[in-house]
């Protein structure tokens, strides 16, 4: 999820979904992992271009983009756009979309110290 601190649609997605999204089969399938555009682009992503709104969700295999949700339409919406993009990994198995081996967790990074978190809603699992 690349994200800024001023977004209202960002803050409305984590009051409707980011209060929830850790303990979903979709986080198990795809874990969010949250970008500040105001910071430098991490390494692994930097190949990821075209971030010009926020929020701006990029699904990920193997290190290449697979899909992305550009705004944040409202809950119905967005989990059904969610669902959509979802069906284009190769490696959604059938056991409720988790990847075999996935973490329970969901990646975060903490932008004021750009340390890597994992957890629900920031907290250790």
């Amino acid at each position: 999820m690349f994200e800024t601190d001023s977004c209202e649609w960002c803050e409305l997605w984590h009051a409707e979904i980011g209060v929830i999204y850790a303990k979903t089969a979709e986080a198990r399938t795809a874990p969010l992992r949250r970008v500040s555009i105001e910071d430098p682009v991490p390494g692994d992503l930097e190949h990821v271009r075209g971030i010009h709104y926020t929020p701006t969700f990029v699904l990920m295999e193997d290190g290449k983009e697979v899909g992305r949700i550009l705004g944040y339409p409202g809950e119905d919406f967005f989990w059904g756009l969610l669902g959509m993009e979802l069906e284009k990994l190769k490696s959604n198995v059938l056991d409720g979309g988790a990847q075999a081996g996935a973490s329970e967790c969901v990646e975060f990074v903490n932008r004021e110290s750009g340390d890597e978190k994992t957890g629900d809603s920031a907290a250790d699992c």
